[in-house]
């Protein structure tokens, strides 16, 4: 039995999510299909993260185990041959049996995009968030340092997340202008369910000057949802890259030119 890794790309705009569901369109079951066409045998994906309806991927990962031999240019190409055009296996390689998609990860890089601009975007339209009025990305870079670090992000989680614990390690987060482009990113060991999405809401607040530049430190340390911006849409989301121990030889980052903008 070997254990095979896949980095996979998606536009999400027409699926539920990644995970399975009963009765609704899922990348995870669009991706175990293809894979599993070319095994010529069911296989049963575990992916690094689990993205919402809406949400994109540039770098998501996954592992399957399985017993047919192919090459991972195999994989690749049979794969796609199966897929969707809106969701694409962009590389496959044997892993060690001790891999987990999940839990050997140490940390993930989301990307927040936001069309900045007094139109709304067309071409865009699914595929950024759209804030008609104009953004300082220098008040929300200046905010988003008071969220660097280890921190209980309870105000950033959402209220089904079932994650243990809301401490969570924000290696970095940078917030960059690119023409009519807001860029968000962050990097962190994990994730709460909304957190990237309740911090671009907060950032886009600070940015209109709806809010002050302290409102970010006030309120991770106030601990409260309730006292956050509202969630930022899902189309502006993608998870962008996940990071790896470097015994595994696997793409620390998604190839060049795959996300926007």
């Amino acid at each position: 039995m070997a254990r095979i890794a896949v980095g996979i790309e998606y536009d999400g705009s027409a699926y539920a999510g990644w995970q399975s569901q009963a009765r609704l369109r899922t990348v995870q079951q669009v991706a175990e299909r293809a894979l599993g066409a070319v095994a010529d045998q069911p296989v049963s994906l575990v992916s690094a993260g689990r993205t919402d309806a809406g949400v994109h991927a540039c770098g998501q990962v996954a592992h399957f185990d399985t017993r047919a031999v192919r090459s991972g240019r195999s994989w690749v190409l049979g794969a796609n041959s199966e897929l969707p055009g809106d969701v694409s296996v962009s590389w496959a390689r044997e892993v060690p049996a001790h891999f987990h998609a999940r839990y050997s990860a140490e940390a993930r890089t989301y990307r927040y995009l936001i069309t900045n601009r007094l139109a709304r975007p067309a071409l865009a339209a699914s595929r950024a968030a759209w804030v008609h009025r104009p953004l300082d990305h220098e008040r929300m870079s200046q905010a988003a340092v008071a969220l660097e670090g280890e921190h209980d992000f309870s105000a950033f989680r959402a209220a089904e997340c079932q994650a243990r614990s809301p401490v969570r390690r924000l290696e970095r987060i940078g917030v960059e202008r690119r023409g009519d482009w807001i860029v968000i990113e962050a990097t962190a060991n994990a994730f709460l369910h909304h957190m990237m999405r309740n911090i671009a809401g907060l950032l886009i607040e600070i940015g209109k000057a709806d809010a002050p530049v302290a409102w970010a430190a006030e309120v991770l340390a106030g601990r409260d949802r309730r006292r956050n911006a509202a969630t930022a849409p899902a189309a502006g989301l993608y998870l962008l890259s996940v990071r790896y121990p470097a015994a595994f030889g696997l793409p620390a980052v998604a190839p060049p030119g795959v996300c926007p903008p």
